[in-house]
């Protein structure tokens, strides 16, 4: 048998070989995208530091205030485990607050219902942010906000989005930030039985556009916000499930 044919009967052979007996593919392995110390690293090189993270919580919900937090970690005592908030459970949030707290010079701020009504939840929030930079007891020399806007703050600042899962000083923030505010919120639903603070944060689930109808709007609500907004004008929907946002 000639080279060509045999090399012929064994490209029809593989071809026809039955799928089942075929070896399986490996699975491509998913990229992992965790915060890393890069940025503020080549900072510190630069001479530059303090270096400050900064985050917000409570963008979202109808009810409590935005909560900003400003994080400078200490270079030699990162905590393990640092990530973007929505990526970790409550006990592991709350055990990353405790490390982050006891190593990091941290500051928080809130933005109030009322300044979230007067000013729109995205204004509210960047001057949030800004208190919390300059309340931190140290003052940083640049700052990496999350999000698309720089902040008004005394020294440089760098917007990165998706920041809280890029910068490890951001995503320390995003902790702080997190727990918080969800401290705040459990804290509400002791003062208001009801409306479920303590299990959905204030967020707009159907357990809490349920109570707002059936309670009324508390001294908590953003009534900027259409469904806090519709309650009070009394031109709630007929089933409160479909609740506009």
């Amino acid at each position: 048998m000639s080279r060509e044919m045999g090399r012929s009967v064994g490209q029809v052979s593989r071809q026809s070989e039955p799928a089942a007996d075929r070896a399986p593919r490996l699975p491509i392995a998913e990229t992992v995208v965790r915060p890393s110390f890069r940025r503020e690293r080549r900072a510190l090189a630069s001479g530059i530091w303090p270096v400050a993270g900064c985050d917000e919580a409570g963008r979202g919900p109808l009810a409590g205030p935005v909560v900003a937090a400003a994080v400078v970690l200490d270079p030699q005592r990162i905590p393990r485990g640092l990530n973007d908030s929505k990526k970790l459970d409550a006990a592991a949030r709350e055990k990353l607050y405790a490390k982050i707290c006891a190593t990091a010079d941290v500051a928080v701020a809130f933005g109030s219902t009322a300044r979230i009504d007067r000013d729109n939840i995205l204004r509210a929030s960047l001057w949030a942010l800004a208190r919390a930079v300059r309340s931190l007891p140290v003052a940083p020399r640049l700052v990496f906000v999350d999000g698309r806007d720089r902040i008004d703050v005394p020294c440089d600042c760098e917007a990165v989005i998706g920041g809280d899962a890029l910068v490890v000083s951001v995503a320390a923030a995003s902790i702080v930030a997190k727990v918080t505010r969800d401290r705040l919120m459990r804290q509400l639903g002791q003062v208001h039985p009801g409306y479920g603070f303590e299990r959905h944060m204030g967020y707009a689930v159907p357990e809490h556009r349920e109570a707002l109808i059936r309670l009324g709007p508390t001294i908590h609500h953003r009534r900027s916000f259409a469904p806090v907004r519709l309650c009070i004008e009394g031109d709630e929907p007929a089933e409160p499930g479909v609740l506009p946002l």
